[in-house]
């Protein structure tokens, strides 16, 4: 049995041990590391340049997207439409457009979960599935949510828009394509009951899933395929390398223009090899050329939310 004294001495022991351990929780060394935050530009072009669009706050021709935040996250979300619809007298627009409004009003409000981008889409889909009128048509989607405390994105990438990370001038993450096969995307549909089986429609439960950490100075970019198409990727790295050392909105904006802009005139170069016309000699097609497609780019850089204003 302990005696009194040897009690004591183990009693003080403890107390020491809890003052050196009080002392190193509020050591500056263990202080937690400050939330991260984006920086967002955005810019596209839609393929038909005499298109009108009333919308043209979420869209791009038939592309469409969302930025959004709440307490916890920032999200970005990129939808394209599938325009093979127009031939039936059906605004391939509307379906991505809908489908981004919905997300969108789902981060705002707070109704998701941040690490779990894919069921936003999936909340977004069902929630158009309910409407009373349904909104036909058919997109692909990638939603990429940053948490902010825990310095991680999470992404959800359904067919073939998506997003890369680059840091210090090398991409260091980048979503993954899904394709049925060469250039039928997977893709979120609603027919008419008279087109059934007519059309592809993928379960929001297929889409990639990923996180990654992130850290002050990383450049994310999303964007639809009309984006990858035309540009490669040591492209789109040499536009974005300038942005790791600013964090002035002007300057992320005028990157997204530019790499939209560079994106679309490509796309109408006919002797230019794009990433598109690469993939097709790949399987055997002979092609050449830009690929014309709507554009949508969204380049954020992520940094220390005080260095902001939220």
């Amino acid at each position: 049995m302990q005696s009194v004294a040897q009690y004591g001495k183990f009693v003080v022991r403890a107390i020491a041990a809890g003052i050196h351990n009080e002392f190193q929780l509020k050591s500056p060394f263990d202080k937690a590391k400050e939330p991260l935050h984006l920086v967002t530009g955005t810019s596209g072009f839609s393929k038909s340049v005499s298109k009108s669009n009333q919308f043209s706050k979420w869209t791009f021709g038939d592309d469409a997207y969302f930025i959004s935040r709440n307490k916890v996250a920032d999200v970005l979300g990129v939808a394209d439409g599938v325009g093979g619809w127009r031939n039936y007298g059906i605004d391939p627009s509307s379906f991505p457009r809908s489908l981004m409004m919905a997300c969108e009003r789902m981060v705002r409000t707070g109704h998701f979960v941040p690490q779990s981008p894919a069921n936003i889409i999936a909340a977004g889909y069902s929630e158009m599935l309910e409407q009373k009128v349904l909104t036909l048509g058919s997109s692909t989607a990638c939603v990429v949510s940053l948490h902010r405390e825990e310095r991680t994105i999470y992404s959800a990438n359904l067919g073939d828009s998506g997003f890369l990370v680059v840091r210090d001038g090398e991409i260091v993450h980048r979503s993954t394509e899904q394709q049925h096969y060469f250039n039928t995307p997977y893709q979120l549909a609603m027919a008419p009951p008279s087109g059934d089986g007519l059309w592809l429609s993928d379960s929001p439960d297929v889409a990639e899933t990923s996180s990654f950490k992130v850290q002050d100075g990383d450049i994310l970019m999303l964007a639809t395929d009309g984006l990858f198409d035309n540009l490669s990727e040591d492209m789109i790295v040499r536009t974005l390398e300038s942005l790791h050392s600013t964090k002035e909105e002007e300057k992320i904006q005028s990157a997204a223009c530019s790499i939209a802009e560079h994106a679309y005139k490509l796309s109408l170069d006919p002797d230019y090899m794009s990433p598109f016309a690469l993939s097709a000699c790949d399987i055997g097609i002979d092609l050449r050329g830009g690929k014309p497609d709507d554009i949508t780019c969204i380049v954020a850089r992520v940094t220390h939310q005080s260095d902001i204003f939220l």
